[in-house]
């Protein structure tokens, strides 16, 4: 495995903490402390701000997770990946996005690109 996919692995177990705590933990292990993150719904920065936004988006979505869909690609400190949205109870993905991750020298990300790539209909 790679630090490109060991990095992604720690953002997915912050976007699925099941709870306030493992949530802190995860986002502590995942991110430097002065990270960014920066989608069209969100920017933020730091821990804090990180947790409230994936805390935000778990209650947007009750019962469901987020997963990759297709490999991690990287280079330098540069990584990129999608994701999907998924509904435990029937295994719909009604949101979609593509990722670019910086990471530091530590291996934790230091910046979120995220991009929608789809989004339900209202």
């Amino acid at each position: 495995m790679t630090a490109y996919d060991e990095a992604v692995q720690r953002y997915f177990a912050a976007w699925n903490a099941a709870t306030a705590e493992e949530l802190e933990k995860a986002v502590a292990a995942a991110f430097t402390e002065d990270a960014t993150y920066t989608d069209p719904l969100a920017d933020v920065r730091g821990h804090e701000a990180l947790a409230a936004a994936i805390s935000g988006a778990q209650k947007q979505f009750p019962g469901f997770s987020f997963r990759p869909a297709g490999a991690v690609d990287g280079h330098h400190s540069l990584a990129r990946f999608s994701w999907e949205l998924v509904a435990a109870a029937d295994g719909s993905a009604p949101v979609a996005g593509s990722d670019v991750i910086t990471l530091a020298d530590d291996g934790r990300i230091s910046s979120v690109s995220g991009f929608l790539d789809r989004v339900p209909v209202s």
